[in-house]
């Protein structure tokens, strides 16, 4: 089918296939022509009403499609600026590719962990919410400000983390952070000994840990999560609903003897809720937090919720943490941007922010779904909950090798243990990082990789 499309600057042959429905089949002619290049970046595409007009289709067809390439990143939208073209990566397109063997190259299909799908953002309730917000707020905010942050967003978190999280939280006791390594690194720098960290966990939380000057031990993690809680250190960081890397749920009876342990010790718990909003197999476990708040720290952000890119995180501390923390913090950045503190905490207050979360939970969960049918044979661990899942594999090397040929990035396990010699391998799938567009190419890439050698139950 070819419509001259003269009104909106652009000339297009679209074939839609007879055989899917008529939105299924726009969306595939435009999403085929955006890849091919014959719709390129910036290209505006006709309003919905004269497209439907000249293609004969319902407008609310085409409204649909548009709002799906949107979703997917394909499109952006903005009032007054009509429908355009998104600027996609590379890999998406059959342009040139970045060199293989780059030490900067971006991968061609990326399914490293610890990141969401950055297409999901919700940028239009975003900037609904930060002119709101902006236009209603005093000058004053532009200023230097307190160090905890806006007190509006501090409300806002302390109603939101009771009624999703069951976190007790004084808006008092609340430190906005430009995100959870931000905050690990305040704590860090206060705490008076060392740290006991998950094995395996992390290597760069680890990092972050002891160049803050803190040593850091070993806190063993098997089929119940963490355990041995040891003296003489001053915290214990883990990950209670959803162990990372390993994706177990800390055991009932351990969260209460994690919680003894503090209060008999004087340690201090970290509490690393990174993806606690994303459960599918039942609602989200409460924090532990909530049961200890003189013992815990809460620690959350809007990193995995909305993306890395907001710089927007949070600790609920106990009251003797919350001036060290501060005093640490008036020595370091100070405060977080205010346009950001107050963007998200309309987007709380008018519950958009619980309404994004509910639309990504269901995306995920149907990637979660679409990897474990994919994985037909292998083992997949930790897929009750998150955006990641663990492949255990009796060759991890072979298994990355094989993912750099597809041009696929993954997570590798055996670095994650504190010490890796002789610890069992295998390969870490985050399934929330690749954009619509790049998700089956890069679940094929896996399969193929993963056939390299069969993993052995």
């Amino acid at each position: 089918m070819s419509q001259p499309w003269a009104t909106s600057g652009v000339d297009l042959h679209l074939d839609l296939d007879p055989g899917t429905g008529r939105r299924t089949g726009l969306e595939h002619a435009l999403r085929d022509a955006i890849r091919a290049g014959r719709l390129a970046p910036g290209a505006r595409l006709p309003a919905t009403r004269r497209l439907a007009v000249e293609l004969g289709l319902a407008r609310n067809t085409v409204a649909a499609a548009y709002d799906q390439l949107v979703a997917e990143g394909y499109l952006t939208a903005r009032r007054g600026a009509g429908t355009r073209v998104a600027t996609l990566p590379e890999s998406a397109t059959t342009g040139p590719t970045t060199p293989a063997g780059s030490d900067t190259a971006a991968p061609r299909l990326d399914l490293r962990p610890g990141c969401p799908d950055v297409t999901t953002f919700p940028t239009t309730a975003w900037l609904r919410a930060t002119r709101r917000a902006l236009l209603a707020a005093p000058a004053s905010v532009h200023g230097y400000g307190d160090p905890r942050g806006l007190p509006g967003l501090r409300h806002a978190l302390a109603e939101y983390l009771g009624r999703t999280r069951g976190v007790h939280a004084d808006p008092a006791n609340i430190v906005v952070t430009c995100g959870y390594v931000h905050g690990l690194a305040l704590l860090a720098s206060v705490l008076d000994g060392p740290v006991a960290m998950e094995d395996p966990g992390l290597p760069f939380h680890r990092d972050v840990v002891r160049r803050a000057g803190r040593t850091v031990a070993a806190l063993p993690v098997d089929d119940d999560g963490a355990h041995s809680f040891p003296d003489g250190v001053a915290a214990a960081v883990v990950t209670p609903a959803h162990q990372y890397p390993t994706g177990v749920p800390l055991h009932p009876a351990r969260r209460h003897a994690l919680v003894d342990w503090a209060r008999d010790t004087g340690a201090v718990v970290v509490e690393d809720d990174y993806d606690g909003e994303f459960r599918y197999d039942r609602q989200p476990l409460g924090a532990v937090q909530g049961t200890a708040p003189d013992h815990v720290v809460y620690a959350g952000s809007a990193s995995k919720t909305l993306g890395p890119g907001v710089r927007l995180g949070w600790l609920v501390l106990p009251p003797r943490l919350v001036e060290p923390v501060v005093e640490a913090r008036r020595h370091t950045d100070l405060i977080t941007a205010a346009p950001t503190q107050l963007a998200l905490a309309d987007l709380i207050t008018s519950h958009a922010y619980d309404r994004h979360i509910r639309a990504c939970r269901l995306r995920y969960r149907r990637r979660r779904d679409q990897l474990l049918a994919a994985l037909d044979g292998h083992t997949a661990l930790g897929v009750s909950a998150g955006l990641h899942a663990v492949v255990p594999h009796p060759d991890e090397t072979a298994v990355l090798a094989a993912a750099t040929a597809e041009g696929l990035a993954l997570g590798g396990l055996r670095d994650h243990w504190h010490d890796p010699e002789g610890r069992p391998g295998g390969v870490i799938v985050g399934y929330g990082t690749p954009a619509e567009h790049a998700w089956r190419p890069a679940l094929a890439a896996l399969t193929r990789a993963l056939a390299t050698r069969r993993i052995t139950a």
